[in-house]
Order: C-alpha cells, then sequence, then structure tokens
C-alpha cells in the first residue's frame, strides 16, 4: 500500500512538474515569436526591397502567409524555384543568423531563357548585398530527377506559384517526393498557386497556369504528406480564370500589353490556394488536422 501511494504521489509530482515547465515555456516562446513577426515587418519593409515588389504584398500576403505555414527562428527552409526572388528578398534578411534560407533552383538546360536568368539574377542579387544575404545558399536540382539535400534535413519547404510548371513538365510527383524526402519527420511543406475553377478538367487547363485544388492535394498525399491546413489567404473572388492568354493575362505579366489593361488591373493578381502539408512524424501519421487557420477536409 505505501509503495502504491508513493508511486502515485511521484506520478502527481512529474505531472506537476512539467505543467510547471511548460508554463514557464510559454513566455519565451511567445517573446521569440513576437521578435520574430517585428523582424518580419522589418524585412517586408527593407528598403532594399523596390518599389514594384512591395506593390505585390496586398496580393501575395506574405506575412500573413508565412504565419499560416508556420515559419519559426532556427528553421532550416528551402525555398523552390524562387525565380527573381520576390519571396527570397524577404525570406533570405529574414534567416539570416536564424536557421538558413536555401533557394533551390532548376538546372538551366541552356545559356538563355528564363530558367538561366533568373539563375543570373538571384546569384547576382545575393552577392551584391551580402549585409542581407550574405548567409542565403544557392542549390541546382535536375527537375525530373530532383534532390533537394540530405534526407530529412530540412524543417519547412516553400514554393510559390511553381507547382503548375510541374504539372506542364510531367515533373510534379518526382517533385512532391524530393520535399517530402528532404524534410524532417515533422516538416511543413507550403504551397501557394493559382486555382482553377472547382471541377476544372485538368487537361484542358493544363497550359492556362492553374491548376485543380484536389490535384495539388493528391500530389502531396501521394507522395506521403499530410494536409493539414488550407487558407483563403490569397484567395481573389474577382479573377474569372476565363482569360486569352491563361493567369498570365492578370498582373503582374499582363501578357496582352495594353489591350483591357485597366480592366486586368481592377481584377489584380490570380486567385490562388494556400496549402500546408506536414510529413508525419512515425508516431503522429493519425494526427487530427490543425484547425489554427481552418482544417482541412
Amino acid at each position: 500500500m505505501k509503495t502504491s501511494m508513493l508511486a502515485c504521489f511521484a506520478l502527481v509530482a512529474a505531472a506537476a512538474f512539467g505543467a510547471a515547465a511548460s508554463a514557464a515555456d510559454k513566455p519565451a516562446a511567445a517573446s521569440t515569436d513576437a521578435a520574430f513577426a517585428q523582424k518580419l515587418d522589418q524585412v517586408l519593409a527593407g528598403s532594399w526591397r523596390s518599389d514594384k515588389n512591395k506593390a505585390r504584398d496586398p496580393y501575395r500576403h506574405p506575412k500573413q502567409t508565412l504565419e499560416f505555414f508556420g515559419l519559426k527562428p532556427g528553421m532550416n527552409l528551402i525555398e523552390l524555384t524562387p525565380g527573381a526572388g520576390w519571396y527570397a528578398e524577404i525570406l533570405a534578411p529574414l534567416q539570416k543568423g536564424s536557421g538558413g534560407y536555401v533557394a533551390a533552383i532548376v538546372t538551366p538546360k541552356k545559356p538563355q531563357g528564363e530558367a538561366a536568368e533568373d539563375k543570373d539574377t538571384l546569384r547576382k542579387k545575393f552577392a551584391a548585398d551580402p549585409e542581407r544575404y550574405g548567409e542565403a545558399k544557392v542549390i541546382e536540382f535536375d527537375l525530373h530527377a530532383p534532390k533537394l539535400g540530405p534526407p530529412n534535413s530540412a524543417d519547412m519547404v516553400v514554393t510559390f506559384r511553381n507547382v503548375h510548371n510541374w504539372v506542364m513538365a510531367d515533373a510534379a510527383p518526382a517533385m512532391f517526393k524530393a520535399c517530402f524526402d528532404v524534410l524532417k519527420p515533422g516538416g511543413v511543406l507550403g504551397v501557394t498557386d493559382h486555382r482553377a475553377k472547382p471541377g476544372a478538367d485538368l487537361e484542358s487547363i493544363k497550359k492556362s497556369g492553374y491548376l485543380p485544388e484536389d490535384l495539388v492535394i493528391k500530389l502531396a498525399t501521394d507522395a506521403g504528406f499530410r494536409l493539414v491546413a488550407k487558407s483563403e489567404i490569397n484567395a481573389n473572388p474577382k479573377d474569372t480564370k476565363d482569360y486569352p492568354e491563361g493567369v498570365w493575362t492578370l498582373p503582374p505579366t499582363l501578357a496582352l500589353g495594353d489591350k483591357d489593361r485597366a480592366r486586368y488591373l481592377a481584377i489584380g493578381e490570380s486567385d490562388r490556394m494556400t496549402l500546408k502539408f506536414v510529413k508525419p512524424a512515425k508516431d503522429k501519421i493519425f494526427a487530427a488536422p490543425d484547425d489554427k487557420h481552418g482544417a482541412a477536409h
């Protein structure tokens, strides 16, 4: 009886100690989150960001998007195919001194063209401003046989408006598998892309730049990910998704030039899905969805 009572007392004491420790950790965590949010605000207002890029913030909602994905100090972050660096000029300075930032770009097939130009632009951007980009790294990968880093090494992978390119190149399954492989168990994959009308047939819209949301979810879950949340942060109900040059008809590309320019500027950038996936930890494969920003369903 005495042994049983002692054991019970020990369990109660251990639980009380754990609760106290957890409570003590909360102010420190809140302070860290507040400092990180302040740093993000400072980066978004940074003088190195052009007025042209800052003008895209109301459409791309970088602060809300990164908060939704759960970016935290100390994370090892990979951004896939950052293009000319719209998000890179936010993420690289944000991660400097805390975690890491890797820009993963497709190895250009030829010395000219968009891929080669983006690669050159990004490397020059980083080299020209070591104060902001001195810790940023650039890696290259083969789109059809991608390797993004050592297995289980990244805390978060993000990609902004790129999945439609993977689908057009028949490389999407390989890319999602590479994301899964490089992430640690519990790591996050954050995806935004141009969202097609519900029920849209892929073959009829494949070259429009828009994708069915359920297709993107299936590509990720087929690779092993679990969808934990969706967000309407980057939604645009004005986008009718039926333009002569697909999504590139809208800003910032404005593929039709001055033709109906005012109309397309009034619509703004595309309607976008914003999806958060997690690589399941072995003991959390059947965990409940995260309802904080709207549970997946």
